[in-house]
């Protein structure tokens, strides 16, 4: 990969350090336009399962506990195309991941960033 994935809320708009903008939640953001946003691609598919995002309801005391259970989803089947994707936008240049959560670090963003990223430090350490 090109370099780091980053992740931000969709709401603090546009940075010329954004590189491709990934929105990776299943739900538009509310009160966002498709043409405000200025996303390259809406990749929902990559987003934890609507079930998943239930049960965490962004409560803080589950996060370590939403964190276990979506990196175990990144590697089913149903996400495999849409990581995928990722891999090959962030393998071309800079990648930001949007997402809609107050809490961005305790986000699926974040931990989806957090597992590309270390899925680049282990290959190159290996190489």
């Amino acid at each position: 990969m090109a370099g780091p994935i980053t992740y931000r809320r969709i709401y603090e708009g546009v940075s010329p350090q954004d590189g491709t903008r990934l929105l990776v939640d299943r739900l538009w953001p509310r009160g966002v336009s498709k043409e405000d946003a200025h996303v390259d691609e809406w990749l929902r598919d990559v987003a934890p399962s609507t079930e998943l995002r239930r049960w965490y309801g962004h409560d803080p005391e589950r996060f370590t506990e939403f964190r276990r259970r979506y990196r175990a989803e990144l590697d089913d089947p149903e996400h495999r195309q849409a990581v995928a994707r990722v891999r090959d936008l962030a393998a071309r240049g800079k990648v930001t991941l949007l997402t809609a959560t107050k809490d961005v670090d305790r986000s699926g963003a974040a931990v989806l960033a957090e597992w590309l990223n270390q899925a680049v430090r282990r290959r190159r350490q290996h190489a």
